[in-house]
C-alpha cells in the first residue's frame, strides 16, 4: 500500500467531499430520467463503484468478516438517510445527519480509538456544525414539520456513517481500494431486496446511462477510494469534519443547476464552513 502523507490525506478528503457534493444532484436527475427510486440508485451506485475500482486494482479482493460489517454500515446509513427524507424532508434529514455525524465520530474517536481531540479540531468542529446550520437551517425551518421518526432515522444514518469512518480508521492497515470494493459489494447486497421492490431496471437513455456512469465513477469509486486512503493517515474526527465540505458543494450545485437561491445567512454559513474545513486541512495531524 502506497504511503500517504497527512497533507495529501487532507487533499484526498477535500476532493472526496467535493465529489460527494455532486452525487445528490446526479441522484436527483436519475430519479427523473432513470425512473429509479433511492434504493435503486444506491444499488447501481455501489455496483458501478465496485466495477470501476476492480478495473484499477491489482490482485484479488477478499471479503472478510470486517468488510461485512463495513458494508452493512454503508447500507444502514444510506437506507436510514432516505427514510429520514421520507419522514422529515430533505432539509431536516441533511441538517441532522451531516451535523450529527462529526459529533458522533469525535466521541467515538476519543473514547473508542483513544485519539485526542485537539483544540484546533474542536474549534473547527463547532464552527463547521454552526456553518452547516446557517447554510441549511432556514430551509429546514421552512420545510414540512419534521417527525420524531424522521429525526431518529437521520441520527441512525449519522451513527452508521460515523461507524464506517471509525471502523475504517481502526483497520487503517488494510488496502483502501479493497476496503471500498468490499464495502460496495456488501452494501449492494443489503440494499438489493429494497431496490427489487421499488424497481431496479432504469429507463435506458443517453442521459440516464451517463448519469449512472458518472455516479459510479466520481462520487462513488473516486470519492470513497480517496476517503478510505485518507483514513490511513488522518484521525477519524479530522476526516469527518473536512467531509462537511460536501454540503457547500451541494449548495453551489443547487444554485448553478437547479436555480435554487441562498440567503445571505446561508452564504455566510458556506463561508464559515469552508473556513473551518480550510483551517483544519492546513493544520492536519496524522496519527
Amino acid at each position: 500500500m502506497t504511503h500517504v502523507s497527512a497533507r495529501r490525506g487532507a487533499l484526498y478528503v477535500s476532493v472526496a467531499a467535493t465529489a460527494w457534493g455532486t452525487g445528490g444532484a446526479a441522484g436527483s436527475l436519475l430519479f427523473e430520467t432513470g425512473g429509479l427510486g433511492p434504493a435503486g440508485v444506491s444499488l447501481w451506485r455501489y455496483l458501478l463503484g465496485a466495477a470501476f475500482l476492480l478495473v484499477l486494482i491489482r490482485g484479488p479482493v477478499v471479503v472478510n468478516g470486517r468488510l461485512l460489517l463495513l458494508g452493512a454500515g454503508m447500507a444502514v446509513y444510506q437506507a436510514a438517510y432516505f427514510a429520514a427524507i421520507a419522514h422529515a424532508g430533505v432539509a431536516v434529514a441533511t441538517v441532522v445527519t451531516m451535523g450529527a455525524t462529526p459529533v458522533f465520530t469525535a466521541l467515538g474517536s476519543r473514547f473508542l480509538l483513544r485519539e485526542p481531540l485537539g483544540r484546533v479540531a474542536l474549534t473547527a468542529l463547532v464552527a463547521a456544525v454552526a456553518g452547516l446550520v446557517l447554510l441549511t437551517g432556514e430551509t429546514a425551518l421552512r420545510s414540512r414539520p419534521s417527525s420524531v421518526a424522521g429525526i431518529g432515522f437521520a441520527l441512525a444514518s449519522a451513527a452508521g456513517y460515523a461507524g464506517v469512518t471509525l471502523w475504517s480508521r481502526r483497520h487503517k492497515g488494510e488496502d483502501p481500494q479493497s476496503v471500498a470494493i468490499g464495502g460496495f459489494v456488501v452494501g449492494a447486497a443489503c440494499l438489493a431486496p429494497f431496490a427489487l421492490v421499488e424497481g431496479v431496471v432504469p429507463h435506458v437513455s443517453a442521459t440516464s446511462v451517463s448519469l449512472l456512469l458518472y455516479l459510479g465513477a466520481v462520487p462513488t469509486a473516486l470519492a470513497y477510494g480517496l476517503f478510505f486512503s485518507a483514513l490511513t493517515v488522518l484521525r477519524a474526527t479530522t476526516v469527518s469534519i473536512i467531509s462537511l465540505g460536501e454540503a457547500v458543494g451541494a449548495a453551489v450545485l443547487g444554485v448553478a443547476l437547479f436555480g435554487e437561491r441562498l440567503t445571505p445567512l446561508a452564504w455566510s454559513g458556506c463561508a464559515l464552513l469552508l473556513a473551518a474545513v480550510a483551517v483544519l486541512a492546513v493544520r492536519v495531524e496524522s496519527g
